[in-house]
């Protein structure tokens, strides 16, 4: 099965992933420019490619717009391609980084929590078991409100090194949620016959846009 993953939660990614194998990949390091490049950036690992059979979008948690984008072109496409569209929680890509490192490098693994810059002086974080189940979250709050003693990693971390303290794992402080990841842990969870969510956005607070009020008369 080929499967095309796309995440726009914190930088703006696609992937290629080919019978739960990474094909090909991009992502950006701009946290602001998800429309600008994100259709140039599918087009490119489509090309002389066949459509995709499946499409798996992050659903985030993160900003209003940035994540709109993504979610907005993969239903788009899961629509013209009249292909199926899932949804994936976009911390679980940076589980699925921690998880693997884990078994790479041979370490014990232990229970954790992922954090990704949520601005506002909060972070978007969930807490995971060893395994990579999600055992809390996704929530929004300070790095204050983590629960204690676990480590921490993501780009959420890395903001909040000092607070933080020893609980920062160095390797992932800069992390994001990446497609590749999102996509691989996409393709694992279908083998193993498991359903995946829906698209709905996880934006966990209200948007700043408001809805202006009447008019207030001039006299």
């Amino acid at each position: 099965m080929l499967l095309l993953a796309i995440d726009t939660s914190a930088i703006a990614s696609a992937a290629l992933i080919l019978d739960g194998e990474l094909l090909e990949s991009f992502a950006t390091e701009d946290t602001r420019s998800h429309a600008e490049v994100l259709a140039s950036g599918i087009e490119g690992l489509l090309k002389a490619r066949q459509r995709p059979d499946a499409i798996a979008v992050g659903t985030g948690p993160g900003p209003f717009t940035g994540l709109r984008s993504g979610i907005a072109t993969a239903r788009t496409l899961s629509y013209v391609w009249q292909v199926p569209l899932a949804g994936v929680m976009s911390l679980d890509a940076l589980a699925w980084d921690v998880v693997a490192s884990f078994e790479r490098e041979q370490r014990t693994a232990s229970s954790f929590i992922v954090a990704t810059d949520a601005r506002r002086k909060e972070v978007y974080w969930s807490q995971y078991a060893p395994h990579g189940g999600l055992l809390e979250g996704p929530r929004v709050g300070a790095v204050s409100e983590l629960p204690e003693r676990l480590p921490v990693y993501g780009y959420g971390a890395g903001l909040y090194a000092e607070a933080l303290a020893d609980r920062v794992v160095p390797e992932f402080s800069r992390a994001q949620p990446q497609a590749s990841s999102l996509g691989l842990f996409a393709a694992h969870q279908l083998a193993a016959g498991r359903q995946l969510p829906d698209t709905t956005p996880l934006y966990l607070r209200e948007s700043d846009a408001q809805v202006p009020g009447p008019r207030k008369r001039a006299l």
